[in-house]
């Protein structure tokens, strides 16, 4: 694998130091997106409403039709509204009320078309005659444009706005009409006739139809806020599922710079895998302590900058050594380290695998020109992550990694490389033998210690 570079390796601790990157919550995100639904729909209705008037001019050159001037100046002032409305949307300008009113006004002005746009040159045609020659369809594209918007309620106003103005217009118009006619005068048993006197006259204001109209309109009104309302849901479904895996990446970031340095990429990856590794619980584990025998003799003769860089190479091959072997380190101590094996990383048998670490640590350590003195004890390891929200680390304690240390300070007493607990002898007894080097009482212990090494 290759080597990270100086500026990667930067980049990684900041990234480390500052945590995950901070990501808009649900609704800041929502929100947003209803914000540049809502600029796509103002901008399409305005574009309807630009198209409109520039039909509305230039049918008057190709024909002999001179369009009425309240119209284009309607058409003027709806355009204008788009415009503005569009330019304020996610300023401080803008309002939540805003987009009803504006969706309101829409509605308001198609309606009232209905009631004021001539049918003919002539003033002899009732007006009713513009609901049968055009229709409710008009209404539609101001119920759609609103879904675009995120926003369900607003579909719905949208929808009761539309039917309002609608019957608005029609009541309005009805109302001044001396006589009219609907299909409640088409007797039972009607002849053609019959039907063509009522429903070909031009006082036919079909009431039934507008009811059909107006609960068809509704009707989709629902039916598309009821779509829109399920977008929302899953919408926040995919910014949960983000945010859950944005978690796991933050998990797996913390795992890698708690452990990433001291162990090889494999076993990071298993730590990865178990999300209850690093959580704090008391198990059987083996320690192993490990201190550079005569270091200080050996620093003493060497520049600092020299010693760090041959304490830096040793200890890192230490650390691979162990790591080959399922161990992992928790902390380097000076010139030296701790390690356990069976926690985090569970292992069927730890003390043969750390007596196998201990001895390729012990060949290798004297070609390398530092000889080490070991320490190893087997029994109950209580571990987890501990620390605050901006810096954690992994730690052992209990009796078994003070049980190791002593024996490891044990070591120089006995002029000897390697001191292990009984427990540990047992277990790896098909590894090597060892030889018991009597009962020791250790420093902070209660009891006397069975001590084993190498024959």
């Amino acid at each position: 694998m290759a080597k990270a570079t100086t500026s990667e390796r930067k980049e990684k601790r900041r990234r480390f130091r500052r945590g995950p990157a901070p990501v808009l919550n649900a609704q800041e995100r929502f929100e947003k997106a209803e914000r540049n639904g809502l600029r796509l729909a103002i901008f399409c209705r305005t574009v309807v409403v630009v198209a409109a008037l520039v039909w509305l001019l230039g049918i008057s050159t190709v024909t002999n039709y001179s369009p009425r001037i309240w119209g284009i100046i309607a058409l003027l002032i709806l355009s204008t509204i788009g415009v503005l409305h569009f330019a304020i949307i996610g300023s401080r300008y803008d309002r939540w009320w805003i987009k009803y009113g504006v969706n309101a006004l829409d509605i308001a002005a198609i309606c009232s078309f209905f009631v004021v746009i001539p049918i003919s040159r002539s003033d002899d045609l009732p007006q009713i005659i513009a609901f049968r020659a055009y229709g409710i369809y008009f209404l539609f594209p101001f119920i759609v444009l609103p879904a675009l918007s995120l926003s369900w309620r607003l579909v719905v106003w949208a929808g009761a706005v539309a039917v309002t103005g609608w019957w608005a217009a029609y009541g309005w118009v009805v109302s001044r009409m001396t006589r009219t006619l609907s299909w409640a005068d088409i007797p039972n048993n009607a002849t053609l006739q019959d039907y063509e006197t009522v429903f070909l006259s031009i006082d036919f204001i079909g009431r039934g139809n507008r009811v059909q109209e107006s609960a068809m309109l509704f009707s989709a009104a629902l039916i598309l806020a009821l779509a829109v309302y399920r977008a929302r849901g899953v919408f926040f479904a995919q910014i949960r599922a983000e945010a859950a895996q944005l978690a796991e990446q933050h998990r797996r970031e913390e795992v890698t710079r708690t452990f990433g340095r001291f162990v090889p990429e494999a076993i990071v990856d298993e730590l990865i895998s178990d999300a209850g590794s690093m959580a704090p619980r008391v198990g059987h584990g083996t320690a192993l302590v490990l201190d550079i025998a005569n270091f200080t003799g050996f620093a003493a003769k060497r520049s600092p900058v020299d010693v760090i860089e041959r304490l830096n190479d040793f200890l890192a091959w230490a650390a691979d050594v162990i790591g080959r072997h399922k161990g992992v380190v928790i902390s380097f101590t000076g010139d030296g380290l701790l390690a356990t094996f069976n926690t985090p990383i569970e292992l069927d048998a730890p003390e043969q695998a750390c007596v196998t670490a201990a001895f390729d640590l012990l060949e290798g350590a004297e070609e390398r020109g530092f000889p080490v003195r070991i320490g190893i004890a087997s029994g109950d390891i209580a571990s987890g992550s501990i620390g605050s929200e901006n810096r954690t680390a992994f730690t052992v304690y209990g009796d078994t990694i003070n049980r190791a240390a002593r024996l490891e300070s044990l070591c120089k007493e006995l002029n000897r490389p390697l001191a292990i607990d009984a427990q540990t002898a047992e277990r790896s007894h098909s590894i090597a033998e060892f030889q018991e080097l009597g009962s020791h009482q250790l420093r902070g212990l209660t009891e006397p210690v069975r001590v084993f090494g190498l024959p």
